[in-house]
């Protein structure tokens, strides 16, 4: 049986954090056993809000790709690929916007949203409008089937198949599948001083850190705000460090360090002591494929080079059909 299609992306705004290992990542590694996936580094959907400075754009595609690579993507098993090098997604979103109603991307919830979090951007141009669409053209460009998203994506999705149901019916054709949200379980990871982790606020453990760094900051995170003393009992449910436990610390860990926290049994250094040593045992084999691309750069790339060869195969073929439905 032909495996259902997967895509997904990342944008190349900055270095890959916890965050985007455990939202993303690590469900991805998980898709590519069962579907056919395709990934790719959206270094074009990077520019929708970074278009004024774009200086550090090809470090950030270099880094992405060695975290895709070391959080255990398998060229052999997906199509690793960057954007910008398969230049038939532009050609695509040049036709549907074509077709696309201004007022279908003026709704999306994210437009409106992103303008009030970025006020120190000027996010008044097409290209930030129209983002969507062009997601829509990298979802379709490969007739993809899920896409895998968190909930605030969703209308994302829901776009996508609108267009795809507009470009079917204008030119009475059936080449594009509507693709379906593929809703994942994202754990929650708040940042080091206790808000969302965010590249934008400076809060992330970034999968790039050393053993040193990821220990510095943990040793710094925000704890629960009302013990100001040792000898004050805590509550682990408002303790951002928690948070973490729940993820890299075993129930009886969990439970341990809990109670010592409530009775004031343990200290916030003891609690950060169980919590570094677990993350470090979880995250090293991803250190170690990664200290072996940073030495070799160059092979990371060239694996998405090859990848972007490979997708861009698919995107021709595509794009000779759309080409066929609209006469040009």
């Amino acid at each position: 049986m032909t495996k259902e299609r997967v895509l997904s992306g990342m944008r190349s705004s900055g270095k890959p954090h916890l965050g985007n290992l455990l939202g993303a990542l690590k469900n991805w590694v998980q898709l590519q056993e069962t579907y056919d996936c395709f990934y790719f580094i959206a270094d074009w959907h990077a520019l929708t809000t970074g278009y004024a400075d774009t200086a550090q754009n090809r470090e950030w595609v270099r880094e992405i790709a060695i975290d895709y690579l070391s959080a255990g993507l398998d060229p052999d098993k997906s199509v690793l690929f960057i954007q910008s090098l398969v230049p038939e997604h532009a050609e695509l979103h040049l036709l549907l916007s074509m077709i696309t109603p201004l007022s279908w991307l003026e709704r999306v919830p994210t437009y409106k949203e992103q303008q009030q979090e970025l006020k120190d951007r000027d996010l008044a141009t097409y290209g930030f409008l129209g983002y969507p669409l062009l997601q829509t053209a990298d979802i379709i460009m490969y007739k993809a089937n899920w896409v895998p998203v968190g909930l605030d994506q969703v209308p994302h999705i829901e776009l996508s198949r609108e267009v795809v149901r507009r470009f079917n019916h204008l030119y009475n054709v059936e080449i594009f599948p509507e693709p379906q949200p593929k809703l994942t379980e994202v754990p929650k990871l708040p940042g080091l001083d206790g808000r969302k982790m965010s590249k934008s606020y400076d809060n992330t453990i970034y999968l790039s850190d050393s053993q040193a760094t990821l220990t510095d900051k943990v040793k710094t995170m925000m704890t629960d705000p009302a013990r100001q003393r040792r000898r004050d009992p805590g509550n682990p449910d408002v303790c951002p460090v928690f948070d973490f436990h729940r993820i890299y610390s075993t129930e009886a860990e969990r439970q341990e360090v809990a109670q010592g926290c409530r009775t004031a049994g343990i200290g916030c250094i003891d609690c950060k002591g169980v919590l570094i040593r677990n993350m470090l045992t979880d995250l090293q084999p991803l250190h170690e494929k990664r200290a072996y691309y940073v030495a070799h750069p160059q092979e990371a790339m060239d694996v998405l080079v090859a990848g972007s060869a490979q997708a861009r195969t698919i995107a021709r073929a595509t794009m000779a059909e759309v080409r066929e439905a609209i006469h040009i």
